[in-house]
């Protein structure tokens, strides 16, 4: 069945598009069109950024709205992407290829979880503070919402990372324009009827389907007030390189190629770390920006670390991404499986060893697939151990010493992610120390709410998740009271 749209969301209404193009989201697995939606062209940008622009102005309106209340108002949008959990996640998995029981973990869930996390953190909170000043005076100083937010998205996690952005900013009282990627835009209709049945204010929240166009004006758009893009490191600096001539806030989330070091003393049974493993380098297909595609081994137990990674991609199974059973699905794209398909072969041309996967499964004559595949004898030097490949493809590197493995690691233009495998925690919290990265994970890699997360180098400027996240959708006004009253 192919779902139709013809209306955008814009104001708190569905809108007819200003113009006539549409965006065909086609199935990975079986490459057939599966949904069609009208395409917003910049008068639609237009339209929405002024009904959120409108919004936020508003004396009466969702930025002065008693913190409990806007609370109130995330809890029921809580409530209403609860209900339609399972949609949501068969949606996203149709059309990124995402198996179904990531999807169902964390498509269907992480947003209920931030959403709710947001408005219990700024339900009781006082928008402001008083202070002794050293001049003798006091200062009053307020957290204020920054304004109109252009949350830009893209296809891998299209909910959790629209999430990232649209829930602080809601909580803060900013408004937001939600730009999804063309690839996945069939979900973000369903994020608009729960936004429409949790009776947010008309304006709040804008969805404007379309390419790097669309994205590329709505960064420019004079009445936006804050960027929020998560996306590949080029289009990171090019809105970076746009919002620093505007003197434009910006979070940036990019692109990764992390590395997970093995120590010498780790133990690797797969029956008991295998899901931890699966999580760290191989998820939703290798299509995470913060997945450690590094393998660091060290030479003493290269040779067996090797057979481990080996048996562990031949114990994934590769199939249809609705199925519950299935551990790695399609790319999301023809041209992106021929992307990493061309990494594949650069690394066997540089001289690596593909000792699992490399090519297509043979059961399967539909789909953009890719086996899953694990290279040897990689030199950290080479382009499959420093470009994102962005697929289900992982470079094993070896290594003389801990000195030898934290060079390695550092090694990289990216700093997003990491994780440090080991029988003796408090010496992988020493190393995690010496590592350049935003994040690292110790025997297990999994973000948190609560903890900022974002990276450094060309993964990207400014945090999201945790009080940070929420910090970077507001700012601070100092009001310095008269020392004499």
């Amino acid at each position: 069945m192919t779902l139709q749209h013809e209306s955008l969301f814009i104001g708190g209404e569905w809108h007819r598009p200003a113009g006539p193009t549409t965006i065909s989201v086609t199935s990975p697995s079986t490459e057939e069109i599966i949904g069609v939606v009208p395409e917003a062209i910049p008068s639609d940008v237009d339209e929405a950024v002024a009904a959120a622009r409108a919004a936020f102005d508003d004396p009466a309106g969702w930025a002065h709205w008693e913190p409990s209340r806007r609370a109130d108002a995330l809890d029921r949008l809580a409530e209403a992407l609860e209900s339609r959990g399972e949609q949501m996640a068969q949606l996203v998995s149709s059309q990124n290829g995402m198996p179904i029981a990531v999807s169902q973990q964390l498509e269907a869930v992480f947003p209920t979880v931030l959403l709710r996390y947001y408005a219990s953190m700024v339900r009781d909170r006082a928008p402001e503070e008083q202070r002794q000043g050293l001049m003798g005076g006091k200062i009053l100083v307020r957290h204020e919402p920054i304004g109109v937010v252009a949350a830009i998205v893209p296809w891998n996690y299209p909910q959790t990372l629209a999430a990232f952005k649209y829930a602080p900013a809601l909580a803060a009282g900013c408004t937001v324009v939600l730009k999804p990627s063309p690839e996945t835009v069939l979900d973000s209709f369903l994020f608009a009827e729960a936004v429409a049945e949790a009776g947010l204010p008309a304006g709040v929240v804008n969805i404007v389907p379309g390419g790097r166009e669309v994205g590329a004006y709505l960064v420019t758009h004079p009445s936006i007030d804050k960027v929020a893009f998560t996306g590949s490191t080029e289009a990171g600096r090019q809105i970076g390189e746009a919002c620093g001539r505007l003197l434009r806030p910006v979070t940036l989330e990019l692109g990764g190629k992390s590395a997970a070091i093995v120590l010498d003393d780790a133990q690797l049974d797969l029956a008991t770390i295998g899901q931890k493993l699966f999580g760290a380098t191989l998820m939703n297909n290798g299509q995470t920006c913060y997945l450690c595609t590094r393998i660091l081994a060290p030479k003493s137990r290269y040779a067996e670390i090797v057979d481990t990674f080996s048996d562990f991609a031949k114990s994934l199974k590769v199939g249809d991404p609705l199925s519950p059973e299935t551990l790695i699905g399609p790319m999301v794209s023809e041209k992106h499986r021929d992307r990493v398909e061309g990494y594949i072969a650069k690394g066997i041309g540089d001289g690596a060893k593909v000792t699992v996967g490399g090519g297509r499964p043979a059961d399967l004559d539909k789909g953009w697939y890719v086996e899953p595949t694990i290279f040897s004898d990689v030199d950290n030097d080479s382009a499959i151990a420093q470009e994102e490949i962005f697929g289900p493809v992982l470079s094993l590197i070896p290594y003389n010493d801990v000195d030898d493995a934290v060079r390695l690691a550092n090694g990289s233009a990216y700093g997003l992610g990491g994780s440090i495998w080991t029988s003796d925690p408090d010496r992988a919290v020493e190393v995690a120390r010496r590592i350049q990265t935003g994040t690292i994970g110790i025997n297990d890699y999994l973000p948190d709410p609560a903890a900022p997360f974002g990276g450094v180098k060309g993964s990207g400027l400014g945090r999201e998740l945790g009080p940070e996240g929420l910090a970077a959708y507001e700012q601070t006004k100092s009001v310095y009271l008269d020392s004499t009253s």
